[in-house]
């Protein structure tokens, strides 16, 4: 600060700092300023996108299925009837066939694809990692129809030659579980739906886990390897806790897959609008019923019942979405709670 006398009281010059707090900012930062507004903008535009594209989605299913559910109303969801030439709809049997062949392939899917990633994270020789990896991925990458080109002339008539048999002289004598695998083996139908399924989903559970089980820190692991653990006790109460919310989106990635799975179901399920209490007896699902009928369905009824189909996948794959986050939300209290 510097005192100027002007035939008057002493008046105080503006020092630096004074001057540059009021002067414009240098165009440079002008320019920086616009343009993070303009990248701001631009992406809250494109995840206001996707909120837009799934209303649309939903609101077009909506405006679809309004003349079925006019006509059926809620027993749509639970009558197994589905006779076109009579225009009498329901969605029973595509219902259980999708939730029956998915569970499967979860059942089969998630220990192998467990067993598959801990081998390639902790147990596995260094020179064999990469290349079992990169099979697993190409897996991923073989499209669905080869997968039911291969299920229906390949797998289908092993399974029913040798599986299917054997599986009815050892599990069809036990009671109350014979009813599972009665009926004749054909070789096609919901248990080898859900084996063509479990096999598609592998790859894409695997892959997750994996890189989930890889960003463990090795600190972490080397110190209860150090106090004597196991591999078992180290991944068991090390890397699961640790990678726990990895380990449930794969498993979620690897049930919406098996939900929407189309061409590879259509091939080996069968087709056939009943309910059976036998895994070894035909099915439906809806995304091969969509697949089989959609371009076939006469009238505004039939089409409006498909339709309706497809709004029940879309509904189920949300509640089972919800599920997986409310139950990720009760493990972290949970672990706030132990803490």
């Amino acid at each position: 600060m510097t005192a100027v006398l002007d035939n008057g009281p002493f008046t105080v010059a503006p020092d630096r700092a004074t001057v540059l707090e009021h002067a414009p900012p240098p165009p440079m930062l002008r320019n920086n300023a616009l343009m993070d507004a303009i990248f701001r903008n631009v992406t809250r535009f494109f995840a206001f996108l996707v909120f837009s594209l799934l209303a649309g989605i939903l609101l077009s299913l909506l405006a679809g299925a309004v003349p079925s559910m006019r006509q059926f109303g809620l027993p749509f969801l639970w009558h197994a009837e589905w006779d076109p030439v009579k225009e009498q709809f329901g969605a029973l049997v595509p219902i259980v066939g999708t939730l029956g062949t998915s569970f499967i392939a979860l059942l089969i899917a998630i220990p192998v694809s467990f067993g598959i990633a801990v081998f390639l994270t902790e147990l596995s020789p260094v020179w064999l990692r990469r290349p079992l990896g990169t099979a697993i991925e190409m897996l991923a990458a073989i499209p669905s129809i080869i997968y039911g080109m291969w299920g229906l002339f390949v797998f289908a008539p092993v399974f029913q030659l040798y599986v299917q048999p054997l599986l009815k002289k050892t599990i069809g004598q036990v009671p109350y579980l014979s009813g599972i695998v009665a009926g004749p083996p054909m070789g096609i139908g919901m248990l080898t739906a859900g084996i063509i399924l479990a096999i598609m989903v592998i790859p894409f559970i695997t892959a997750v886990m994996r890189d989930v089980f890889e960003i463990v820190p090795a600190m972490l692991k080397e110190s209860a390897y150090g106090l004597g653990s196991t591999t078992w006790e180290v991944v068991r109460h090390v890397v699961l806790p640790y990678a726990k919310v990895g380990v449930i989106g794969g498993i979620m990635l690897g049930l919406g897959r098996a939900l929407g799975e189309t061409m590879a179901v259509t091939f080996v399920i069968g087709n056939a609008h009943q309910l059976s209490a036998s895994l070894f007896a035909p099915g439906n699902s809806i995304a091969s019923a969509l697949a089989n009928e959609f371009t076939e369905a006469v009238g505004d009824l039939y089409t409006s019942s498909l339709i309706e189909l497809g709004l029940i996948l879309f509904l189920i794959t949300t509640i089972v979405l919800a599920c997986s986050k409310l139950l990720l939300l009760q493990l972290a209290k949970r672990e706030g709670t132990n803490a």
